[in-house]
C-alpha cells in the first residue's frame, strides 16, 4: 500500500500572529506521523485584510506542503471548511481552528483510531476555558439542538474531527446554501469515536466571536438540522383553537372587556409565528434554488497542488465548452 494523504483544512480570518505559532505545533506532529502518511496543510482565508496571507505565502516557501485557499471575502466558517474539503485531496481530511483551542496533538490519536476502522474520529469538548455563563448557554444549545434535530445529532462535538474520504464526500453531497457541517456528520451515520477532551486558551489575540454572532450561528444551525419551527403551528393548532373556543364562550356567558384583545392576541401570535417560520423556512428554499456557490474562490491568488490545479483548470474549460455549444 503507497503513502496515503492527511489533508488537514484550516480557516483563517486575521490571524497573522496566530498562523505561525499554530503551524510550529502542527509541523511537529507531521513531523511524528509514520512514513506512511504524506501530511498537507490547507489554510483558508476566509477573506483576510490584514497580513495572513502573506505569512502563508512565506511559510509555503520552505514547506511546499503547505497550501492556501482565498475567497474573495468573508462568507463564514462554515462556507469556508466546506469549501476547504470540497478542494482538497486525501484519503483522511482533519478540520481544525488555526487558534489551538482544539489542540493540533490529538491528531495522531484520530489518525490511530481511523487505522481501526472508523470511519468519523471526533473531540468531544467536556470543558473549555470561559464564563460559566457562556458555558451554559453553549450546554443548552448542544442539548436544545439533540433534541429538536430531524436527524441524529452528536452531543459537544464541532468541527474538530477526522473524516474519511468517503464521509467527506457523503457530506459534500448536501446541497445547501447553510452548511451546518456538525449536523451533517450526525445525519449520515457511518462509525464513530469520540474522544473527550477540554478546549485549550487561544495562544493568540481574541475570538472573532461574540454574543451576537453566537447566536446568530446557533439560529442558523437549528434551522439547518430541524423542521420543527415549521411544524410546531401544526402540532399547536388544537391548543390555540381550545384557548380561543374557551374565550369566547367566556365571553358570551360573561362579557368582560379583556376577553376581546385576548382573543386578538391570541390570534395574531399564532398567525404571526406561523409566517415567520415559514418565511424563514421559504427563503432558506429559494436561496437553495439559486444554486449558487457557498463561496467564491480567488484561484490567482490561491497555492494548491499542481495535480488539483491542472483539475481545476480541466473542470472549467468543460464549463466553458458546455456554455458555448448551448
Amino acid at each position: 500500500m503507497g503513502r496515503r494523504t492527511l489533508a488537514v483544512v484550516c480557516p483563517v480570518y486575521n490571524e497573522q500572529q496566530a498562523i505561525p505559532l499554530f503551524f510550529a505545533r502542527i509541523k511537529e506532529v507531521f513531523r511524528k506521523l509514520p512514513e506512511r502518511y504524506q501530511a498537507r496543510l490547507y489554510f483558508i482565508d476566509n477573506g483576510c485584510t490584514d497580513d495572513s496571507l502573506d505569512v502563508i505565502r512565506e511559510i509555503n516557501k520552505e514547506h511546499p506542503n503547505v497550501f492556501v485557499i482565498v475567497l474573495s471575502r468573508n462568507f463564514g466558517y462554515q462556507a469556508a471548511m466546506e469549501t476547504g474539503l470540497r478542494l482538497a485531496e486525501g484519503d483522511f481530511y482533519v478540520m481544525i481552528d488555526v487558534d489551538c483551542e482544539d489542540p493540533p496533538e490529538m491528531i495522531p490519536e484520530f489518525l490511530a483510531y481511523a487505522e481501526q476502522g472508523y470511519d468519523i474520529v471526533y473531540g468531544e469538548r467536556l470543558d473549555r476555558p470561559e464564563a460559566v455563563l457562556l458555558k451554559s448557554a453553549r450546554r443548552l444549545f448542544y442539548r436544545i439542538l439533540k433534541g429538536v434535530a430531524d436527524d441524529n445529532s452528536i452531543m459537544n462535538m464541532a468541527e474538530f474531527s477526522l473524516l474519511t474520504a468517503e464521509v467527506r464526500n457523503a457530506i459534500l453531497e448536501d446541497s445547501t446554501s447553510y452548511p451546518f457541517l456538525r449536523s451533517s456528520i450526525g445525519r449520515i451515520g457511518f462509525r464513530r469515536k469520540n474522544i473527550p477532551y477540554k478546549r485549550q486558551e487561544r495562544i493568540f489575540g481574541k475570538s472573532h466571536y461574540n454574543l451576537v454572532s453566537m447566536t446568530i450561528f446557533a439560529v442558523g444551525g437549528l434551522l439547518s438540522a430541524s423542521t420543527l419551527a415549521l411544524r410546531l403551528p401544526a402540532y399547536s393548532l388544537p391548543f390555540w383553537v381550545l384557548a380561543m373556543i374557551l374565550v369566547t364562550v367566556n365571553a358570551i356567558v360573561s362579557p368582560a372587556a379583556w376577553q376581546i384583545p385576548l382573543l386578538l392576541f391570541l390570534g395574531s401570535m399564532f398567525t404571526g409565528f406561523s409566517v415567520v417560520a415559514t418565511g424563514l423556512y421559504v427563503a432558506r428554499i429559494y436561496k437553495n434554488g439559486l444554486n449558487r456557490p457557498n463561496a467564491i474562490v480567488r484561484y490567482q491568488l490561491s497555492l494548491l497542488p499542481q495535480s488539483e490545479t491542472d483539475e481545476l483548470l480541466r473542470s472549467a474549460e468543460a464549463s466553458v465548452s458546455k456554455r458555448s455549444l448551448r
